[in-house]
């Protein structure tokens, strides 16, 4: 069953931080509140972990991983910007956006998309994730918790522990997530930015 962590929104315990990461760091599946809902979450690179978020959400081969980072200055070892996309997802993070980029050669196989070689990646505007991952110390592999059949991220840290208990290894809660997945921005298109996913970003900034 899966270890449920209730943590202040403002100023989360250290101490349940730290367990948390060590869940992470011995290749458990976590779920964590963002600025976008709960979010399932995995240290990167870890196959077996991969995986697991693959069968909960019945994911095929194309779905599009995301590497989440606590700041912007992070990004550029795992992903290639020119500098009209650096200026552009710059101005619009921290916040509930995903963007889709080509991979540096640093980012692990696993994290890839098979054909494209891209990943989605993410800077959220949440206390509880950025402590997360500045106690974690690298980005974490992660996933939106969207249950097959549903198409919202899920809000409620006790149900997950509930519903998805035997599943994953940990619920991180500080009762503040934010609500609806994130907007998807696709920066690899030869048309320039195009946004494939209208979440709880605003997708004026990347639209012409």
């Amino acid at each position: 069953m899966a270890r449920y962590l209730d943590v202040h929104p403002a100023n989360p315990q250290p101490r349940s931080l730290a367990q948390a990461v060590q869940v992470l760091r011995d290749g458990g599946l976590i779920a964590y509140p963002t600025d976008s809902g709960f979010a399932l979450g995995c240290r990167m690179g870890d196959k077996d972990a991969v995986e697991r978020i693959r069968r909960l959400r019945k994911l095929d081969d194309k779905h599009h991983f995301t590497l989440v980072v606590s700041e912007f200055a992070q990004l550029g070892e795992w992903v290639e910007m020119d500098n009209w996309e650096f200026r552009a997802i710059k101005a619009n993070t921290p916040g509930p956006y995903t963007f889709i980029l080509k991979a540096t050669r640093e980012l692990p196989k696993a994290m890839l998309h098979p054909k494209k070689k891209t990943v989605g990646v993410r800077i959220p505007d949440h206390v509880t994730a950025r402590a997360l991952l500045d106690e974690l110390g690298e980005p974490i592999t992660s996933s939106t918790l969207i249950l097959p059949g549903t198409d919202e991220p899920m809000t409620d840290g006790w149900t997950i522990a509930d519903e998805l208990g035997h599943e994953i290894d940990l619920v991180l809660d500080s009762g503040d997530v934010g609500l609806g997945p994130t907007t998807v921005v696709d920066f690899t298109g030869e048309d320039g930015p195009q946004v494939v996913r209208q979440g709880a970003g605003d997708p004026a900034p990347f639209e012409d």
